[in-house]
Parts: structure tokens; sequence; C-alpha cells
């Protein structure tokens, strides 16, 4: 239990609305020293990441263009969890939209808060294996993506090489090599 006590909320005001995310100004108060400051929230929906495996031991990657660091950038599938939706659901739903790629075996091996200073949601990661192509991709109007598969054991490298940069995508790429350990009878 922590001994970090919450700050109280004195005001919240929108700052902007927008098709992922909603900015707050909120004004608190320090439970312990009393300051008041204004705070920046970002509410966004949760996220999932997919770590697809195939029979054959390989790994489902997308490539796309990523507007805040303006180039291409190598990732796994995943998204927003929409209204209604669970974060497996939306996993399932991003893979087969992303890269036409399904399973039927499922498991959640870790979630992260993407960055707790500002943003609200949380990033939910899950591994499918057995994943085989069942259609052609069908991205929404915003997605131009490019289907990769790699062997999964050239993921360190990946990481290593600075190929994949994405910090949630290390990060489930952590998840995994924990879930991994763990499977094979380590921590």
């Amino acid at each position: 239990m922590s001994d970090v006590k919450p700050w109280r909320q004195l005001s919240k005001r929108l700052l902007a609305h927008t098709r992922v995310f909603t900015l707050d100004a909120h004004t608190r108060q320090s439970a312990t020293s009393g300051v008041e400051a204004e705070f920046y929230v970002i509410d966004a929906a949760d996220w999932v990441n997919v770590i697809a495996l195939t029979a054959d031991q390989k790994i489902v990657l997308v490539e796309q263009y990523r507007h805040g660091v303006e180039r291409a950038s190598l990732e796994i599938p995943g998204g927003m969890v929409d209204d209604g939706e669970t974060p497996e659901a939306a996993a399932r739903r991003e893979l087969l939209e992303e890269t036409g790629y399904a399973s039927a075996a499922w498991r959640l091996i870790g979630s992260v808060d993407p960055n707790p200073a500002i943003q609200t949601n949380r990033c939910y990661t899950f591994l499918t294996t057995d994943a085989e192509r069942v259609r052609e991709p069908s991205p929404d109007a915003h997605e131009e993506i490019r289907v990769v598969l790699e062997d999964a054991a050239s993921v360190p490298e990946l990481l290593r090489s600075g190929r994949i940069d994405h910090a949630l995508v290390v990060a489930a790429f952590h998840w995994w090599t924990l879930d991994a350990s763990r499977e094979s009878g380590g921590g």
C-alpha cells in the first residue's frame, strides 16, 4: 500500500475533443503540501497489442507510417478498444483487420499504463499462437499497412538494432519474454 496521497481535484475543463482522445486541464491540490497546480490529462480509450505467432514460428508484424515521428514504424498489430468491447475482442479484431490473420488460441500476457503522467488509458498485450492468414487485411481509412513476417527468433535483433522502437511494442515483447521464461520453468 502506498503512502503517497492522491491530489484533490478542484476543477476540470475540456481543452480539446478529438476522434482518439480528449484533452482536459485539471486543477488539483496536494493533500500533503496544499500546493495547487494545473495538470493536463489525455483521456484515451484503452489500447491492445498483439503478438501473433504462426505455426512455423513467424511473428506477424505491420509496417505503417506514423505521423508523430514522420516515418514508417515496424510494429505488432494493435489499436484502440472500442466502446463496449473487451480488450481480447479488440485484439482479435485488430489482428484480423490489419493483417488478415486469425487464431483460436489467445492469452493476455501483460498490460501497462502507456504514460501515467498524462494519460488515463491502459495497453493490453495478447499472445496468440498458430495464427493463420484467413483473408485480405481491411485496415481503416487512416491506415496504410504492409504485413511483414519475421522469424520469432529475430525479435531480439530487431529490438537491439532499433528496427522496432515503438515503446509499447518493446513493452509487449518484454511481456512475451517474461511469459516464455514462465513457460520454461524460469521466474
